[in-house]
């Protein structure tokens, strides 16, 4: 597709800053929709992982406080709503988190954490009871 060349120019940007805070997390199955192709390669991606909280803060003892304190954010950069319907969010390590029926308002974010809670417009839960995203660097694999 002639349109990927521009989509992992703007992942590799993606995942360089991700990698600065610690942890390697990308979304997966990025619709045509998301991007624009490469008439627009120098404005920010439609939708991107915007931020990532790897390592809660304090000590790890697992709970609901320091669980919820991992997390990873997603921007819709556009004025418009963005469905994430279908997206997954995933790590190196095989740790998903699968969107269903997520739209994100334009120039929103959604906070996605790692324990339980209820699900809002701007943050969402997994509901599990462990940590995913680690404490330790990763490295990047294409």
């Amino acid at each position: 597709m002639v349109e990927c060349a521009g989509v992992w120019a703007r992942w590799r940007r993606v995942a360089a800053s991700v990698l600065v805070v610690g942890a390697l997390v990308s979304l997966a199955a990025l619709p045509a929709s998301a991007h624009d192709g490469d008439r627009h390669h120098d404005r920010a991606p439609r939708v991107e992982i915007s931020r990532v909280q790897a390592d809660s803060p304090g000590r790890d003892d697992r709970s609901l406080r320091s669980l919820n304190a991992e997390w990873v954010e997603i921007t819709n950069n556009t004025r418009h709503k963005f469905d994430l319907d279908g997206w997954t969010l995933k790590d190196e390590d095989g740790h998903r988190y699968k969107f269903n029926d997520v739209r994100i308002n334009g120039r929103s974010t959604i906070r996605i954490h790692t324990g339980e809670g209820r699900d809002t417009r701007t943050d969402l839960f997994q509901d599990r009871r462990d940590y995913v995203w680690d404490n330790r660097p990763v490295r990047h694999h294409h």
